[in-house]
């Protein structure tokens, strides 16, 4: 079937992990990138921007992950989630030629709307295949990974825009947009090496490639171990009373509860991750940094590496922890701390912004850094992690297009208010996020469901309870490896014999 029938299944699960990481990058080497840029003389002056252009420049990508949404769903349920992100990558790749060899406002622009509509088909994409091909006990690890990336690739951006930042050609720009190709390039190499989602092979009816898609990442291959064989049967369970429930609508996801619920799940972290007010900083922490009274751009851009190791580390932790916490009470941690540092960044800023004092500018930039890891301890490992569990198979594609649609759209939305807003209103704006985070704070707190330590399978019991397949998957099975432990015993006492 692929190239991974040779690898061992740790192999195959680290090149799975490794090529949607790979692809995930983009997005934070991209945020970090424009910070970077939109501090360098040689790329506000080449295309002369002024508050518009620096907002449509930014915020291009955020139109096109918006319009990424409606194709991509169908791409994933048609043909599979791999030809997704072949798609996803080669158009990363044409885009970010295009954006490095930009002659003006426009044709930048334009290349920026691809790579946000590329951006988003990874975002949409490689949550639901990495939670359907990773078994159990990687999922969390694999899911909550994918998103903490965000940093490494800012890290990278931030520290190549920094390398280019002396140059007085407009290189000092170009080479850190052709950069952002590289790792969908890297994406590209590995794919033919990882297999197929085996939940999508199977609602394909072709059963002998899932049990070995299944196998490659389970038991080195095996297709007649018992974990393998387990597994499939609660899958192929359970695609079957998918199918046999109505044709999935509108009008019968809104007459369903349980359906209802796990939209309404997902459609929260989608606004809760775009709207916190991580934008601000991850788009426009220039503005922030000069608001609070540090004007130098060497001294903003090394701020800015920092930044991204700060939260690439808080991230991995809110990773590890996951698992051990739960994904409620770690969004619950996250959502309260980042809500009290948003409003005491406010009140700083209001005071210090326009002074000379460095112990209040100190402590204004010590404020950014605790927001952004508060936020990215929880959210933004959760932002992959949550989505893709809460929804089943037959409604996960429909329902990452509809998260991908609500992220981007609302992104787009503050990423154009954010630069006038801050020049208008200033510190008032982050007070006015502090007051939409605790509302977050308390949806999570009365609505979310817990999906720590359970299959996906297990996660659809806690919305439709009994009434679920996979609880006779775990009674035929169980009565299987009593069968199989039984016949073990009888041939070990005939051979005694």
């Amino acid at each position: 079937m692929t190239l991974s029938n040779h690898l061992s299944s740790r192999a195959s699960i680290a090149l799975i992990i490794t090529t949607s990481c790979l692809a995930a990058v983009t997005q934070g080497y991209d945020a970090s990138m424009m910070n970077g840029l939109n501090l360098l003389p040689s790329y506000t002056d080449y295309f002369q921007l002024n508050a518009a252009t620096l907002g449509l420049n930014t915020a291009a990508i955020w139109i096109g992950g918006t319009l990424a949404t409606f194709p991509f769903g169908p791409i994933m349920d048609r043909w599979g989630r791999k030809p997704g992100l072949y798609v996803v990558s080669a158009l990363t790749i044409f885009a970010t030629i295009l954006q490095s060899a930009a002659q003006n406002v426009a044709m930048f622009a334009i290349a920026r709307i691809l790579i946000g509509f590329a951006i988003a088909g990874v975002a949409l994409i490689c949550p639901a295949y990495v939670a359907e091909t990773l078994p159990p006990t990687w999922r969390s690890t694999g899911l909550g990974i994918l998103n903490s990336i965000f940093y490494v690739g800012g890290l990278i951006a931030a520290a190549v825009t920094y390398g280019t930042s002396h140059m007085q050609s407009t290189w000092a720009w170009r080479i850190p947009s052709l950069m952002q190709g590289i790792f969908a390039i890297a994406s590209l190499a590995i794919l033919p090496f990882i297999p197929e989602s085996p939940r999508f092979l199977q609602s394909k009816g072709r059963t002998e490639d899932a049990i070995r898609s299944l196998a490659i990442i389970t038991s080195n291959g095996d297709i007649d171990d018992l974990a393998v064989v387990e597994q499939y049967e609660e899958i192929k369970l359970t695609l079957e009373w998918e199918k046999n429930q109505h044709v999935l609508s509108a009008k019968h996801i809104l007459k369903q509860p349980p359906l209802r619920k796990r939209l309404n799940l997902t459609i929260s972290v989608a606004l809760i991750v775009a709207l916190s007010g991580n934008n601000i900083v991850s788009y426009y922490f220039g503005t922030m940094l000069s608001q609070a009274g540090i004007t130098s751009t060497d001294t903003q851009l090394v701020i800015n590496v920092v930044l991204n190791v700060f939260c690439l580390v808080a991230a991995l932790v809110g990773t590890y922890l996951a698992d051990k916490m739960g994904r409620k009470p770690l969004a619950l941690t996250s959502s309260v701390l980042q809500t009290v540092f948003l409003f005491i960044l406010g009140a700083l800023t209001k005071v210090f912004g326009t002074t000379d004092n460095k112990l209040g500018i100190y402590a204004t930039v010590a404020m950014i850094f605790l927001f952004q890891g508060a936020y990215s301890f929880a959210w933004t490992p959760l932002a992959t992690m949550y989505p893709p569990e809460v929804l089943n198979y037959s409604l996960r594609a429909l329902g990452m297009s509809i998260y991908t649609f609500c992220f981007y759209g609302s992104g787009l939305a503050v990423t154009f208010v954010f630069p006038t807003a801050l020049d208008t209103i200033g510190w008032k704006l982050y007070m006015i996020n502090g007051g939409w985070d605790i509302l977050q704070t308390m949806f999570v707190a009365w609505y979310w469901v817990e999906t720590k330590g359970l299959t996906l399978e297990g996660i659809d019991q806690v919305f439709v309870s009994d009434h679920h397949p996979s609880t006779v998957a775990k009674l035929h099975t169980t009565e299987m490896a009593d069968d199989a432990r039984a016949s073990k015993i009888d041939i070990e006492t005939q051979e005694k014999i």
